[in-house]
């Protein structure tokens, strides 16, 4: 892919200039955010606490990951009331007076949305196992046993072994496509459909922008609940889910028209935002857009960029395959890291971290940047005896774990850095004393500096937010791309490689990953800028 061949994309119509495709999100674990009360736990003062500092980032929208009332088995992934926040976090009033002062920094506020499963501390789940004949027994998937007293298929949980659990009081299994205490709903079911429908409705009347839709693919399955077929490169090291294909479990057809019922509802509440957990193949993932009859959720997370290759080729690969793959109507998004993916930094080193948030911040599109990744936290080594992470604990070894990447975000050199004021429910990273928001702060030459000068500058320019992308230059040390709209034309130049090379494209350079003055002809090693163009 060499720049005598560009592919350039749409320039996104004028009606289509909401405030999700000009907006950047900030997603929060909230558990490792701020506590305030002195538990070890983040919670949603703390957050409240830290809106100053959100908003001087310069993104837009915050996401939280759950924060409802859970016996935490996965974290607040396992909920036990929809509709009530759990005391860990706070409670209805807190939320509401965060709500109220997101609004009051200017930024929207996103909730983790968990329609495939609950806790089965749920009083759903409490009443469909209490027996066979309880009206709410179908609202979870029971099946008899296999004839020889086994599973009745051979589906797999995400979390290792057999994604079906015995209950002996009723004689029958239940399905999971998780952990056993997060057993699955039966989306076939019309009950539970209006009741998941009325939890929507709970929190849009409460004045929240949007949802991200967790795990959203995994909400039908075969009705006849054939089995999977084996995987025929299975390797063990890729974790006990994917011994068999995910051919019924998930995916079905008709999770598409229950997308389109969620973006109704969304839509009948004003410019509210859905995001869609869908870890697809790109054709697979794009059904998620919907039509323009039935349109799907607003964004389905592009994941890309968590685990492709760092080299030029396969980046200008995989972003031109899947602009090209996009509906009409369908708009972008990227992401670098999140509360499951191993930190960007840790995977690339820092140099390249620096590089990465340059593409991510200006890649066409929606971007969501993870909290940490602004500081450009790295390997955080998890004692054995601190794992916390379910995945992790029930298939050691595999380097499955997701602790490494909801660590404490690191606020300054105080103890516990500034997160608490006692020990952290995870470790923190080994080099917080320096490697926090107060240090960074104060030097102009951080990863955080860094972060904030991109945001800054990303929000003045319609080329960055709105124009359309034209792939320049790919070898195998230097990536370019242009955005252009209307007469503003810029030229983003991305040195993937430790050495010098020479700049494929000339310009005045705006933004550097290394700081200005950059010099015109050659790129320094691990350098992004972003260049006016000569004409």
């Amino acid at each position: 892919m060499e720049g005598n061949n560009p592919q350039t994309t749409r320039v996104p119509a004028a009606k289509s200039d909401r405030w999700w495709e000009r907006a950047v999100i900030y997603q929060i674990y909230p558990r490792s955010f701020q506590d305030s009360n002195a538990d070890g736990v983040g919670d949603l003062e703390g957050i409240r606490r830290r809106l100053d500092y959100i908003a001087s980032l310069g993104v837009d929208a915050i996401w939280l990951s759950p924060i409802y009332p859970s016996p935490m088995a996965d974290f607040g992934y396992d909920v036990a009331d929809h509709c009530d926040v759990d005391p860990m976090f706070g409670s209805l009033a807190s939320f509401d007076k965060l709500l109220d002062d997101v609004h009051a920094h200017g930024l929207k506020l996103l909730l983790d949305f968990v329609p495939n499963h609950t806790s089965d501390q749920h009083p759903w789940f409490h009443e469909s196992r209490s027996s066979r004949s309880n009206p709410k027994r179908d609202w979870y998937i029971w099946r008899d046993p296999a004839p020889d007293g086994g599973p009745p298929n051979n589906w797999t949980s995400d979390m290792g072994g057999s994604a079906w659990e015995w209950d002996a009081a009723t004689g029958q299994y239940y399905l999971h496509a998780f952990l056993r205490e997060q057993p699955d709903l039966n989306w076939r079911n019309p009950d539970v459909r209006q009741a998941m429908l009325d939890v929507l409705h709970f929190w849009l009347d409460r004045g929240v922008d949007g949802f991200r839709i967790d795990v959203l693919w995994h909400c039908y399955k075969a009705a006849e609940l054939p089995d999977n077929p084996p995987n025929p490169d299975y390797r063990p090291e890729l974790g006990e889910k994917h011994k068999v294909l995910q051919h019924y479990s998930a995916d079905q057809p008709e999770i598409h028209e229950l997308a389109a019922a969620f973006r109704t509802m969304a839509d009948s509440y004003g410019e509210r935002l859905l995001v869609g957990e869908v870890c697809l193949p790109l054709p697979r993932l794009m059904a998620y857009y919907g039509s323009e009859a039935a349109p799907g959720v607003h964004l389905p997370f592009n994941f890309a960029l968590l685990d492709c290759p760092w080299n030029p080729r396969a980046l200008a690969e995989i972003i031109t395959t899947y602009e090209a793959a996009l509906p009409p109507a369908g708009w972008p998004n990227w992401v670098i890291g999140s509360h499951d993916a191993p930190r960007i930094a840790a995977r690339i080193g820092e140099a390249q971290a620096r590089v990465a948030m340059m593409l991510l911040l200006t890649l066409r599109g929606t971007p969501t940047l993870y909290q940490g990744d602004e500081l450009g936290i790295g390997k955080v080594p998890i004692p054995a005896h601190r794992v916390r992470d379910p995945q992790d604990l029930r298939q050691p070894g595999l380097g499955l774990g997701r602790d490494r990447s909801r660590t404490p975000m690191p606020w300054n050199s105080a103890p516990f850095a500034g997160f608490s004021s006692t020990e952290p429910w995870l470790p923190l990273n080994p080099d917080w004393g320096s490697r926090n928001v107060s240090a960074q702060a104060a030097d102009p030459g951080s990863m955080l500096a860094l972060t904030r000068k991109l945001l800054h500058f990303r929000r003045l320019s319609d080329a960055l937010t709105r124009g359309a992308f034209s792939l320049l230059h790919a070898d195998e040390a230097v990536l370019a791309y242009e955005r252009t709209f209307a007469d503003e034309r810029l030229v983003v130049v991305l040195n993937l490689s430790a050495l010098p090379r020479p700049h494929p494209v000339r310009g005045v350079a705006l933004v550097s990953t290394r700081g200005l003055p950059a010099d015109p002809v050659t790129l320094r090693p691990h350098e992004g800028v972003i260049l006016l163009p000569e004409d």
